[in-house]
């Protein structure tokens, strides 16, 4: 075909070394050395294609060009995502799954996240003031889970708090593990399966009875395209899709105390309780910090695309790290400046820590909002409602590790309530 141009190449017979050496800036690496933002290489054998920025990412979100059925890895469906989840879902049965996502959005039920945050973090906190010391990280997990539970109407007791974080967490921490953390996020997903299936027939057969406006209720008397009630499975899929990903915002808490702790004078502009102040941390939190580092899907049909030719079928991956880095939308990518969102557009697809797009139709994380109201409450203890003192430890956190937490997972000693 006339005006084809060869895409620029990662030399190498398979380059998921590489990928893993490199961590999350793999993509971001390559897109500085070659100076373009799509390339080819080789990954778990097979051709990729790596594409990093905004316009990449207003494509790769076209869902007549992309598709995410079996786009993502065996071992990440086996431990992050589970099977059968909207994740991997395409066309009237995404839009449909994702409505149910949708459904359960609304504003009075984020205010609900919001009080029900404020509220663990009230409880915890006087614990705190008891103890010479805590590990943020670890109270933060069961902070979420108790959050994530009383959230979605999934009964839990409080001597079943720790086990149950440390069964969440076990199934984000090993997504791109291998040897026995992956077996442990693979037992940890398999055993919250079990254990959701039989809540839902316990919910079918009227054993347990949720709130009608909680997901347990909404997800379990779900009904699919051909009106039937979603198989037990799938709902335990997606319910884990609900608890899991708000417990793994325990991520972006301890990076929200490393970034107040590293920066001041920002974190003292937000003492005045400055409710569009705390939104700017918090955004610019998600943006300089690693979370996700790419997302992957597959062509859908051939498409050219600046010329170059994406075959039908080829993995792509979508550099979330590098596309809230870029220096072509964000200027000095690699300072923490909270205040660059006082002038931001808003735009679905420059600042993509939990994917882009649109969240009705597309692929963009439905529990987004819960996360930015989650991180904004957590934000706002952190330099507002608590003092404390961070003692000296490692404070440094990894590239290469997914996901990427400090190191010392945030000692924090002499807490007392303000």
């Amino acid at each position: 075909m006339g005006g084809e141009r060869n895409l620029p190449k990662d030399e190498g017979l398979d380059n998921s070394l590489k990928l893993l050496k490199e961590g999350y800036e793999y993509i971001l690496n390559r897109q500085h050395r070659y100076q373009t933002d799509v390339f080819e290489t080789r990954l778990l054998g097979e051709k990729a294609i790596c594409l990093t920025g905004k316009d990449a990412a207003e494509i790769f979100y076209d869902n007549s060009k992309f598709e995410r059925s079996e786009a993502a890895p065996g071992r990440v469906k086996k431990t992050l995502f589970g099977e059968g989840g909207v994740q991997g879902l395409d066309g009237e049965a995404h839009k449909h799954r994702k409505e149910m996502f949708m459904s359960v959005m609304s504003k009075e039920s984020l205010q609900e996240i919001i009080d029900l945050t404020e509220k663990q973090w009230d409880l915890f906190a006087a614990r705190w003031e008891t103890k010479d010391e805590i590990v943020l990280y670890e109270e933060a997990k069961k902070i979420l889970t108790k959050v994530a539970c009383e959230w979605t109407g999934v009964p839990l007791e409080d001597d079943e708090v720790e086990d149950l974080a440390d069964q969440l967490s076990n199934m984000f921490e090993a997504s791109a593990a291998i040897g026995p953390a992956h077996w442990k996020g693979r037992i940890a997903r398999s055993r919250g399966e079990d254990w959701i299936e039989e809540l839902v027939e316990k919910v079918r057969e009227g054993k347990v009875n949720p709130p009608e406006n909680k997901p347990l209720y909404t997800f379990s008397w779900h009904r699919d395209l051909d009106g039937n009630l979603l198989d037990k499975s799938i709902v335990a899929v997606e319910i884990l899709n609900l608890l899991r990903p708000m417990v793994a915002i325990t991520v972006y808490i301890c990076f929200t105390a490393h970034a107040v702790y590293f920066n001041k004078e920002e974190a003292d502009k937000l003492k005045n309780n400055d409710s569009e102040r705390l939104h700017w941390f918090m955004q610019e939190v998600r943006r300089f910090y690693p979370f996700f580092p790419f997302t992957a899907a597959r062509v859908k049909d051939n498409f050219s695309w600046r010329g170059y030719e994406f075959e039908e079928g080829t993995l792509t991956l979508l550099d979330l790290y590098g596309t809230n880095h870029h220096p072509e939308y964000w200027e000095n990518p690699d300072r923490f400046e909270p205040e660059r969102f006082a002038e931001w557009s808003g735009s679905p697809f420059d600042f993509i820590p939990q994917g882009g797009g649109e969240f009705e139709i597309g692929h963009r994380c439905a529990g987004e909002w819960i996360t930015m109201e989650i991180m904004k409450v957590s934000l706002d203890y952190l330099v507002n409602k608590l003092s404390y003192e961070i003692p000296e430890q490692d404070l440094s956190f990894s590239m290469v590790d997914m996901p990427s937490v400090p190191e010392s997972h945030i000692v924090m000693q002499n807490i007392k309530r303000k």
